[in-house]
C-alpha cells in the first residue's frame, strides 16, 4: 500500500497540555509540548482507531532536519514526524 497525505486542515486542543492549536493543514503534534495523537494510517486520512496520545520519546536528526520519535501510550507504536518552525526546540532537547 502506497502512503498518501491527505491535507486536512484543522484547529484541536492538545489532550496533554490544553493548548489551542490552530492547524493548517500539515499540524499533526502540539508545538508547545510536542503530543500528538494517533489519528492517522496514511498521513492527514484521520482514519484510525486507535486514538490514543502519542507521547515524544526521543528525536534524531535525518538530513540535518530534527525528527520527533513518538510511542502511542495506547497501542505501542512507534512514529516519527518532522519538527516544524513553530515546535518548541527546548522541549525538544529535553527528550535527550
Amino acid at each position: 500500500m502506497v502512503k498518501k497525505f491527505q491535507r486536512t486542515i484543522e484547529n484541536f486542543v492538545c489532550e496533554n497540555c490544553g493548548f489551542e492549536v490552530l492547524g493548517n493543514g500539515y499540524t499533526d503534534h502540539c508545538p508547545k509540548c510536542l503530543y500528538s495523537k494517533h489519528v492517522d494510517i496514511n498521513p492527514g486520512d484521520r482514519i484510525n482507531e486507535c486514538h490514543g496520545l502519542m507521547k515524544p520519546m526521543d528525536f534524531e536528526i535525518k538530513h540535518g532536519k530534527y525528527v520527533v520519535i513518538y510511542e502511542c501510550l495506547k497501542c505501542g507504536e512507534i512514529h516519527r514526524v518532522k519538527v516544524v518552525e513553530e515546535d518548541d526546540i527546548s522541549r525538544l532537547l529535553e527528550l535527550k
